[in-house]
């Protein structure tokens, strides 16, 4: 008799249990139908360093705004990109996948340059390409890098719109001038570089003075146009790649020099971001990802950032060179925390995509995880591996807290200086993220486990042709 009472307790309290559950899963569904489709903003610096931000430990530079985005959202400390200079890494980014897979890789130029004849190839499947299909608005501001000629500007890879640089700030150099000396002591006048909307130029040379504060403007002219339709914004800064410049209204104002004055306006600018999402109402539903291209420029002094305490810059595959800062933000979706746990540009492809409720394409190999359950806080990490390629070479790979080396570099990036160790290295860039102690001879284990996960990830490769190597070839004489 008691244990019919207690089997007959136990149930009631299992049917209510379930009932509260089934209730909370409706309400949560209620709210997401009432809030629709999750926005994706993605804004993207260029050369930002590691160490450059005041979340990530920056003495110098105030960024009181990304500072309370990653307070409230959360501050990754493990993130990378999938290349060290800024043509393949954008690519990767926007496809998912490595440049050894999306055609933008090289040996011999690493970017795309004015005299480049293509760009990201056609038959590779843009974030907002894919985005598209749920009918969402998409718009490219800022700098693209993807090629300038017809065909491959951003409204030819999924975008509706398109306002910004068709490549770097440094580019279309004026003829008499060195790099170093336009790039140090920069005017507008030294750089014919166009300034485009949708495929026409509408200023040549670009005032780089207000670039910054007009990529801003347009931005969030495209949010408040966009209050009532999914949209999907690529922010991509032109700085602080050099040349540098700032408004007058952040001229002279950090104690890091111009370099601060232009990282303070890029965080004011993503203040302003931020400010139009909650006067929209959007903020609720919408996923703010702030990070940058690759490190820091290092050689050029202090127009260049810094890597914080890892070794290595822009141009290497040391972790100075492709760990980058990132802050995931969304007041719905994204539990406040640090995360130590590894992450990649090409993960937002997947994880928009999951979060959108789009499949992706079968038909290609993908370099990306859905990082969802890490950005709602539970211990589930997909991402356990990253490689480092420099061109078409492996540079290092990492498997867990552990990266193992199969070449060096010279740690400035620039110039070039790649050799193949004739004994591989391994750190554990967890516990040593300064790369400082090879412990190679004391986990012969690891070293081999890494080198089975490189095999795999090998045989899953098919190179396409390289973009980057299509330019026109100096005849011979």
């Amino acid at each position: 008799m008691i244990n019919r009472r207690v089997y007959k307790l136990v149930f009631v309290v299992l049917v209510a249990a379930l009932c509260n559950l089934s209730c909370k899963i409706q309400e949560e569904r209620k709210v997401d139908e009432e809030a629709g489709p999750m926005n994706f903003i993605v804004i993207f610096a260029d050369d930002l360093g590691y160490g450059d931000l005041g979340c990530y430990g920056n003495p110098s530079i105030k960024t009181p705004n990304l500072d309370r985005l990653a307070q409230e959202g959360q501050k990754w400390t493990n993130f990378y990109v999938a290349a060290n200079v800024c043509s393949p890494s954008r690519a990767s980014l926007l496809t998912g996948r490595l440049p050894i897979r999306n055609g933008v890789y090289s040996n011999i130029r690493r970017v795309f340059f004015p005299d480049s004849e293509t760009g990201l190839p056609q038959k590779e499947i843009t974030i907002a390409e894919l985005l598209k299909t749920k009918q969402y608005n998409t718009a490219c501001i800022g700098k693209w890098h993807l090629g300038h000629n017809d065909g491959y500007l951003p409204t030819d890879q999924g975008f509706d719109y398109f306002y910004g640089l068709p490549y770097s700030n440094d580019m279309d150099r004026v003829a008499g001038i060195g790099h170093g000396n336009a790039s140090l002591n920069p005017k507008v006048e030294y750089f014919n570089v166009p300034l485009m909307k949708n495929k026409e130029i509408i200023e040549r040379p670009a005032d780089q003075y207000t670039i910054t504060k007009r990529y801003t403007e347009e931005s969030v002219k495209f949010i408040k146009e966009n209050t009532d339709k999914p949209f999907f914004l690529y922010l991509a800064h032109s700085m602080p790649h050099v040349p540098l410049f700032a408004s007058q209204d952040f001229q002279d104002k950090s104690k890091r020099g111009l370099y601060g004055d232009v990282v303070e306006e890029i965080d004011w600018s993503v203040g302003r971001i931020i400010k139009t999402l909650k006067e929209t109402g959007l903020d609720e539903n919408t996923l703010v990802i702030f990070t940058s291209d690759n490190g820091p420029w290092a050689i050029m002094n202090d127009h260049g950032g810094s890597a914080g305490m890892l070794y290595g810059a822009k141009g290497t595959s040391y972790e100075g060179g492709v760990r980058e800062p990132a802050i995931f933000w969304s007041p719905k979706l994204v539990k406040p925390e640090v995360v130590s746990k590894m992450g990649s540009t090409m993960d937002l492809m997947p994880t928009f995509m999951h979060l959108a409720d789009i499949e992706l394409p079968k038909d290609r190999e993908y370099d990306g995880f859905n990082i969802t359950p890490v950005l709602k806080g539970e211990d589930e990490n997909p991402r356990n591996e990253h490689f480092y390629y420099h061109g078409t070479i492996l540079f290092a790979a990492r498997k867990g807290d552990y990266k193992k080396y199969y070449y060096k570099n010279n740690p400035m990036g620039y110039p070039e200086r790649m050799e193949k160790l004739d004994t591989p290295e391994l750190y554990n860039v967890q516990l040593d993220p300064s790369e400082r102690f090879d412990i190679a001879k004391e986990f012969p284990e690891i070293m081999v486990v890494i080198d089975e996960m490189v095999n795999t990830h090998r045989a899953t490769i098919v190179k396409p042709e390289s973009e980057l190597d299509k330019f026109p070839k100096k005849i011979q004489n």
